[in-house]
Order: C-alpha cells, then sequence, then structure tokens
C-alpha cells in the first residue's frame, strides 16, 4: 500500500462522459437561440415601428350613464334652488301679512276709539243739556218773556230769518251737515242770517259773542239765543216769539219749533 493511500484525494472526481455530452449540449441549445434572437432583433430594430397601443374607449352604457348621473345632478340643484327662492318668497309674504295685519288692526282700534269718543260726547252733551234744561226751567218758568216780545212782527230783514227757518222744518239733524236737507244747529243759525245778510261765524261757541248781548226777559223775535257759557255755548237757536225759538235740535227731533220754557236759554245775542 502506498504510504499515501490513507489521505484523501483533493482532486474533484470525474464525471461521466455522458453528464458532460448533456450538457454541453444544453449549452449549445441555448446558445443557438440566443443567436437566433439576437438576429430578430437586430432585424426588427431596422424596421420602423408601425404599431400603436390605443387608450381603451368608454362604452356606449357607460357614457349614457354619466350623462344622466350628471342630468339627475343638475336637477338636484335647480330643484334645491327653486325651493330655497320659493322658502324666502313665503317668508317675505309672511311679514308683510303680519305688518298688514298690524297696521288693520291698530286703524281698526282707531276707529274703535274714534267711535267711542264720539258716542261718549253725545251722551255727555245729552246730559248736560238735560241738567241745563231741568235747572233753568226751575228758575225762569214761563215768564221769561214780556207781552210786548211775545207779540213782536216779524218785518224786514227779520222776516226773511224767520221765513227761512220754518221753510226748513221737517229736515234732518246731521252734525256737521250744512243744507239744504241736513242741518246742526248753528250751520241752520248761520244759513237763516245769511238770508238777511249778516255773516255769522259756522260754530255756536263763536255765534254766542257775536252782536249785543241781551236778557232772555227782554227777547225780539230774531234774536239769537245759545246754551252754556258764552263763547262756550253747546247750542244755538232763533227765537220766532210767542216763547217759542226755532232749532236744529237734535238726531231725535231734527228741525223743529220748542217751547223755551221747556228748554230755557242761557242768554241770547242780537244782530240785527
Amino acid at each position: 500500500m502506498s504510504h499515501t493511500a490513507h489521505i484523501p484525494s483533493h482532486r474533484k472526481p470525474r464525471r461521466s462522459a455522458s453528464k458532460i455530452a448533456l450538457r454541453a449540449g444544453v449549452a449549445g441549445g441555448v446558445l443557438s437561440t440566443l443567436a437566433v434572437a439576437a438576429a430578430a432583433g437586430t432585424a426588427n430594430a431596422a424596421e420602423p415601428v408601425s404599431e400603436t397601443i390605443e387608450m381603451p374607449t368608454l362604452s356606449t352604457d357607460l357614457s349614457a350613464q354619466i350623462a344622466q348621473s350628471a342630468d339627475a345632478t343638475q336637477q338636484a340643484a335647480d330643484t334645491y334652488e327653486s325651493r330655497a327662492e320659493q322658502d324666502a318668497a313665503a317668508s317675505k309674504a309672511a311679514k308683510q301679512a303680519k305688518a298688514d295685519l298690524a297696521k288693520a288692526e291698530k286703524k281698526a282700534e282707531a276707529e274703535r276709539k274714534a267711535e267711542a269718543a264720539a258716542k261718549k260726547k253725545a251722551a255727555e252733551e245729552r246730559a248736560s243739556r238735560s241738567a241745563e234744561r231741568t235747572n233753568l226751567s226751575t228758575q225762569s218758568g214761563s215768564g221769561s218773556t214780556s207781552a210786548s216780545d211775545s207779540v213782536a212782527p216779524a218785518s224786514g230783514s227779520v222776516g226773511s230769518v224767520i221765513s227761512f227757518l220754518k221753510a226748513q222744518l221737517g229736515d234732518a239733524y246731521v252734525m256737521g251737515a250744512s243744507g239744504p236737507n241736513a242741518w246742526d244747529c248753528s250751520s241752520l243759525v248761520q244759513a237763516a242770517f245769511k238770508q238777511a245778510g249778516v255773516d255769522l261765524p259756522r260754530v255756536s261757541q263763536d255765534q254766542s259773542t257775536m252782536g249785543t248781548e241781551v236778557g232772555t226777559s227782554n227777547l225780539q223775535v230774531g234774536d239769537i239765543l245759545y246754551w252754556g257759557g258764552k263763547g262756550s255755548a253747546y247750542h244755538v237757536g232763533v227765537y220766532i216769539g210767542n216763547g217759542q225759538y226755532l232749532d236744529a235740535a237734535n238726531p231725535g227731533k231734527g228741525v223743529v219749533i220748542q217751547d223755551l220754557s221747556g228748554y230755557p236759554a242761557s242768554g241770547a245775542v242780537r244782530v240785527l
């Protein structure tokens, strides 16, 4: 035995001839394939590229769906805007209606107050007249005029005044009216004396300050009678003789002839 026989050999074992031949064949095939591919690549590189890659196009159905979605979005936006406009208009109308209602209620309240004040004033005037009539009646009685006064003739300008007054008998009493078929106390007196060319103020307060003051015990036909204070009279009439006077009394009586004893005057003035 060799003295080196126990030492392992460092040589690679020989591969069998068949394995070597197989690997050689595989390597040759790979090299052949690479050569063919290189040749083909060279040939292709020499020719211009004629193919282009096209992006996929949207289908008809997908385009229609997108269009429908856009239409729906626009319609929803239009609906929202229209509803917002309607809400704004309704809110404005409600505010205006509220303001109109408040204005109407305020006007109605003012009218109610004015009507109540007018009724109260009329009631107070009636009560005042009634009280004045009662007080003066007990003081004066029927002897407030003299015999000569009762038979004094109405002639000349006084006659035209009395004739006009009697022609209005039966006309209505309406506060503020000035004829020809409705009067209040002062408008009737004013119109009567205008027949004699005398211009009197329109209201009883001013008429009671005209002419010359005369006592109720010394009356003449055509004297203006007044009730209340001088300058603050609330009623006027005209003395026509025989203890009577003619006036536009009130809405219930109208234009009438009355006995002075039943409603004695506070004073009298003479303008003719």
